[in-house]
């Protein structure tokens, strides 16, 4: 046999003992993981053991899932994280993307109030102003959509509701409040200097109740349009959730404005994440804040706050659209870029145009940021990101933005250029 092949034999045998070794290991190996396997079925199956009853269970189960995030903590836990949502037929039609945040699938009013009214609630609570299950009570001057807010979110944390509203609101408003327990007072528009202006009253009746012996607890005006909780709400909420919503890539920002907290709150924290960022104030037919943005006074001289006596806003928008400056607006005021005027007729048949191409069914206000997001994003140019919001269902216009206003889903029964140019 030559040396060669002496090698070859030494060789194969000394990687055969190698491979034996390794397989015994392996083996060992895995007789050790099978016991260690079945050791930990035992402990699972002991664990088990112990939980002899459906109610203890059902417990374990439940502290899993609420340390996963899975449940909500009450009806408070679905405000917020609103979806963002493309509107298609407006994106295809301008090169842009139009994107609206969908804060009516805010889960106790169904709108972006819902933010406000548990800001501040929370705020008051934290003040020790508010205790439940006491008597206390929030008033709040509202055309409605933070009156129904309110009213959800007291039911849920143990305080009760009054709400005054000016009677030419949609009545569905007034009915939904009721429903929630409410105590409703409507009132006959007037402006803000008049004592009996709806918001006044209801400065008027906290301090009543909170002075009466005979009623429980004390009264709370919630305050909207110049409460910090208002705009805050929105810098620490919406504004932050755009930017994830977005990767930070977004190019402006469009809303209307009743008590400013969304638009000044939305500007306040976008702008200082993205220095080029623009932000559009919508504002229908009969509101002074186009003007105070565009030209910076609110009206002519001869219809300053003060002298005014007649209804302040003449339009059939409810929502948005104002004859003063509240805190909330002031507080984001130079960070509006523009406005963009929104007439009725515009409002009104955007709405259709988002029910006949995007089965969206949406309120006026809606409706008019999505005119004005459309208008900014033609001025912009294709290739732009815009967001927007969607406050509102539609369900809650009815009896007025909506009523007599046939929608069968019709092909192009309404044109986006008639919409804009009317």
């Amino acid at each position: 046999m030559g040396d060669h092949s002496k090698y070859y034999i030494t060789g194969a045998f000394i990687l055969g003992a190698v491979v034996a070794v390794g397989l015994q290991s392996l083996q060992q190996h895995g007789r050790e993981a099978a016991g260690h396997q079945q050791q930990q079925h035992q402990i699972a199956l002991r664990r088990l053991s112990k939980i002899n009853d459906l109610d203890t269970l059902k417990k374990n189960l439940s502290d899993i899932e609420i340390a996963s995030g899975n449940i909500k903590e009450g009806i408070e836990g679905c405000i917020g994280d609103t979806p963002l949502i493309k509107i298609k037929s407006l994106s295809e039609a301008t090169g842009c993307e139009i994107l609206a945040k969908a804060e009516f699938l805010n889960g106790a009013g169904n709108s972006p109030k819902d933010r406000v009214a548990l800001s501040i609630i929370q705020m008051a609570e934290e003040k020790g102003f508010l205790v439940p299950h006491s008597g206390d009570t929030i008033y709040e001057g509202t055309v409605g959509s933070t009156g129904i807010s309110l009213a959800a979110i007291c039911r849920a944390r143990g305080y009760k509701a009054h709400i005054c509203m000016p009677n030419d609101m949609a009545t569905e408003k007034s009915d939904l409040l009721l429903k929630l327990g409410a105590e409703v007072e409507r009132v006959k528009p007037a402006p803000i200097v008049d004592q009996n202006q709806f918001v006044n009253l209801a400065r008027t009746r906290a301090k009543e109740h909170t002075e009466s012996k005979e009623k429980p607890g004390r009264g709370l005006f919630a305050d909207q349009f110049e409460n910090e909780a208002n705009w805050r709400a929105h810098f620490t909420s919406t504004g932050p959730e755009i930017y994830e919503q977005t990767g930070g890539v977004v190019d402006a920002f469009v809303s209307g404005a009743g008590t400013g907290g969304t638009i000044s709150g939305v500007a306040l924290f976008l702008k200082s994440k993205l220095p080029d960022f623009k932000v559009v104030l919508a504002d229908p037919q009969g509101s002074g804040l186009f003007n105070k943005v565009k030209y910076g006074v609110m009206f002519d001289p001869k219809e300053r706050e003060g002298t005014r006596r007649r209804h302040q806003v003449d339009t059939i928008v409810e929502g948005i659209g104002i004859n003063r400056v509240t805190h909330n607006f002031e507080v984001g005021r130079e960070l509006i870029d523009d406005a963009i005027r929104v007439t009725d007729e515009q409002a009104t048949g955007m709405a259709r145009w988002l029910v006949e191409h995007d089965g969206i069914f949406v309120g006026s206000s809606s409706a008019v940021n999505c005119v004005a997001a459309t208008k900014l994003a033609k001025q912009l140019g294709p290739g732009h990101r815009i967001v927007t919001l969607l406050c509102d269902s539609g369900a809650r216009h009815l009896s007025k933005f909506w009523a007599n206003k046939d929608v069968g889903g019709a092909e192009n029964d309404v044109s986006l250029d008639r919409i804009l140019a009317s």
